[in-house]
């Protein structure tokens, strides 16, 4: 299902792009779309730079970093969100995060915060050089999982001038003590596999995958938690991309569970905005760390009124919420 999803939508847009009202060709005009490359610690990354309608090269613009979901890939919520912010005057950049997606590195899926940190970093260090881009200007956005590692990027890489997060995800608390602490009693367990599959790949063994490859309706509709059913519907059905997937090397769970997006929030000093659904299941990720940024300006909670995590991806009420929410941030704030 999810292939077939995707190669239809491929055919009806040439960037690959998955999600509704995407840019279907560069128009005179209008938002255009620039698919691009660099090397990030010598790996190839693939990214996508949006530019505001009349882009001149020559004027200077404002530019927001998009940090994707775990799992996803920059033809999702990223990048409707990247298309969103540059109709509003902003230059946007979204890539594939290193090991996954278009993106190189070996082994594949590889889910480690330190890369996932870097990739944010990596955008910002191409972004800052592209024409027209104001570097004194510069703003980050980390969605889902893309929201945890974008606080703890933010809180030592000072070129970001404002930092927002949408139903931020805290990977490693999720993967330390499952998601709604439902992993707690298993903790020692799940570290002893995590070693297990580490030494396993360094003596050359096959890599062996947590997560989910493949799901079925009848699975989907049997899972309790809105936050996975609804993820397996978008990322394996409605906005089902070739290049993303819901697997993680079970090596990562070596670094991800003793890494946690909620230490030192007192380092970032910048203003914040953390956004996350009223009737979203992860909320609770936001609501603890917010309050530990003791050291932000302008800080602010906005809670988006009857959404879940996964519909702030991509339903048009909620995201529309949230883009005016960060386009009044970034205006006040870059």
């Amino acid at each position: 299902m999810m292939a077939a999803t995707a190669q239809k939508v491929n055919k009806q847009n040439s960037f690959g792009l998955v999600y509704d009202g995407a840019i279907t060709e560069n128009v005179k005009g209008k938002v255009n779309i620039h698919p691009v490359k660099y090397k990030l610690n010598g790996i190839d990354i693939v990214a996508n730079v949006y530019t505001p309608a009349n882009y001149d090269p020559l004027k200077k613009y404002p530019a927001i970093v998009i940090a994707h979901p775990n799992g996803g890939v920059k033809e999702q919520a990223a990048g409707l969100y990247a298309q969103r912010l540059a109709e509003a005057g902003y230059i946007t950049i979204a890539a594939d995060a290193a090991y996954q997606g278009g993106s190189g590195g070996e082994p594949r899926h590889t889910d480690k915060p330190f890369f996932r940190i870097e990739d944010i970093h990596g955008m910002a260090d191409f972004i800052t050089q592209y024409k027209g881009v104001d570097t004194s200007r510069l703003g980050v956005l980390g969605i889902c999982g893309g929201g945890g590692y974008t606080l703890k990027a933010a809180q030592s890489d000072k070129r970001f001038k404002a930092v927002a997060t949408l139903s931020m995800f805290n990977s490693g608390e999720v993967r330390r003590n499952g998601f709604l602490n439902s992993g707690l009693k298993t903790i020692e367990d799940r570290l002893k596999q995590a070693t297990n599959a580490r030494t396993q790949e360094a003596a050359g063994g096959k890599i062996i995958y947590a997560g989910v490859a493949s799901i079925t309706d009848e699975e989907i509709a049997e899972t309790t938690t809105d936050l996975y059913r609804e993820g397996y519907e978008y990322y394996y059905r409605t906005h089902a991309h070739p290049n993303s997937t819901f697997l993680y090397t079970m090596s990562s769970l070596f670094d991800l569970m003793t890494w946690d997006a909620n230490t030192n929030m007192d380092l970032i000093n910048q203003p914040l905005l953390m956004m996350a659904g009223s009737k979203a299941d992860t909320k609770y990720m936001t609501d603890e760390a917010f309050p530990n940024a003791i050291n932000a300006k302008n800080k602010e909670l906005f809670v988006i009124d009857g959404a879940t995590h996964i519909q702030t991806y991509w339903k048009p009420e909620y995201v529309l919420q949230a883009v005016n929410k960060l386009v009044s941030f970034y205006q006040t704030n870059l």
